[in-house]
């Protein structure tokens, strides 16, 4: 074992930085997600129809979010991640509170736009921060327990909100996580800071040891098949991913006559129990079978794909409540076993002091076409479809996108052969 290899193994600081990384991914994600569960308080006040709200949860969000993520995570690169990452924190937190003082639709969507621009900083920063503290055997491992801040975030955004908009108001849901957020962002910078980038080995093509800039990195990232392949792949399945984390909670209203916090408490124990189950599997199994051969980082998630979809169809189809927790269960596990496997792949196709550009190129992609057009598209499709299904037009939108999970099936299954030509190995990789 090489001697850096060595000290990113023995760090005792390494537990403490991905610990507190998860914490702010988890406020990430509530700050994110808790939208969703205060759809239908916001939609009755504003006045909002379901393309509005869609734009709300999506392009207010995802349009800064994307293109931002970019320039903030090369500066990262070139400056200090953990001060990126703090101060991109205060930013979102800051943002969501304000969403609790707004008005009307524009009012909202501009302090979307907000929380869109803080949190881009904050994402591509820790993925290469992981990177660093934790070696390449460990690392899908790594990131799938810091990806876990998706459903945990995710949750706990649902059931907190819910629990606050039908206890008090929606806008008090909004000051209570910002506030939160503000807080905890001084206390993060006291305990996380940088550390020195492992080396990328000699014979990995593109392992110039200074600073690649931006230019530099998307030009490596373009030569490579399984960069678009993976990006794509992920972005396809994102995009309903994401249009059924948001719009699930409205489906359960209409469809299945749940109120706001019987919404909560289903989607909230979905996404915890599953998303936790999906998220630390994913990664466990790729750093077993991608020590084997690393076409199983796009495998494993190709394969949750193929299985996931006819799984979502019978729970979207269900009318029986309890019925349909138990067949949401499952698909919603498998929708979040690609995180570590794929965000491990992509951390490998450059050096490593470019890893947050990459990261944020790749986030690009996903979230642009993902987050941006999923949750619109659903939105946009359920309102074209209401004077054919009424009160239904929800549940079929979601059912007529469960077909984008082949395209990622097919994708993620072509990226395997890719990733073994273009994997950049550095010290302590066999």
């Amino acid at each position: 074992m090489t001697s850096n290899a060595a000290a990113i193994r023995r760090d005792p600081h390494r537990n403490t930085v991905l610990g507190m990384l998860l914490v702010v991914y988890i406020f990430n994600f509530v700050d994110r997600q808790i939208l969703s569960i205060l759809a239908a308080p916001i939609q009755a006040d504003l006045h909002l129809d379901d393309a509005q709200m869609g734009m709300l949860g999506g392009l207010a969000f995802a349009l800064l979010y994307s293109t931002m993520a970019v320039p903030l995570a090369a500066l990262a690169d070139r400056t200090n991640r953990s001060w990126v990452i703090a101060v991109s924190l205060f930013a979102w937190s800051g943002f969501t509170a304000l969403c609790g003082l707004t008005q009307n639709f524009w009012q909202i969507f501009l302090a979307r736009l907000g929380v869109g621009v803080g949190e881009a900083g904050g994402v591509a920063p820790s993925y290469a921060m992981i990177g660093d503290y934790f070696p390449s055997k460990q690392r899908a491992t790594a990131l799938s327990i810091y990806s876990l801040g998706i459903p945990i975030g995710s949750g706990l955004g649902v059931l907190a909100g819910g629990y606050i908009a039908a206890t008090i108001d929606w806008r008090t849901a909004f000051f209570a996580v910002g506030l939160s957020g503000l807080v905890l962002a001084p206390i993060f910078k006291l305990l996380v800071r940088d550390k020195n980038k492992p080396v990328a080995v000699a014979d990995s093509p593109h392992t110039d040891p200074e600073r690649p800039t931006l230019r530099e990195t998307a030009a490596v990232l373009a030569r490579k098949r399984s960069f678009w392949l993976l990006s794509f792949g992920a972005a396809s399945s994102s995009m309903l991913g994401y249009g059924i984390a948001f719009w699930l909670p409205s489906l359960l209203m209409r469809s299945f006559g749940f109120d706001l916090v019987q919404a909560s408490q289903f989607f909230g124990a979905l996404l915890l129990f599953g998303g936790i189950v999906g998220v630390m599997g994913g990664g466990l199994l790729a750093d077993r079978l991608g020590s084997q051969d690393r076409a199983y980082y796009s495998w494993v998630p190709g394969l949750a794909y193929f299985l996931g979809a006819p799984l979502f169809a019978a729970g979207i189809s269900s009318d029986n409540a309890q019925f349909a927790f138990l067949l949401f269960l499952l698909p919603q596990a498998l929708a979040y076993v690609w995180l570590g496997p794929v965000l491990t792949a992509i951390q490998h196709l450059v050096v490593p002091s470019a890893r947050a550009t990459a990261s944020a190129l790749f986030l690009l992609i996903n979230n642009l076409i993902g987050l941006g057009g999923g949750i619109y598209a659903l939105g946009a499709l359920s309102t074209a479809l209401t004077p054919v299904y009424g009160e239904e037009a929800l549940r079929y939108s979601m059912l007529y996108a469960l077909g984008l999970y082949g395209v990622s099936a097919v994708l993620m299954g072509l990226a395997g052969p890719a990733l073994r030509k273009d994997w950049v190995r550095e010290e302590g990789d066999d």
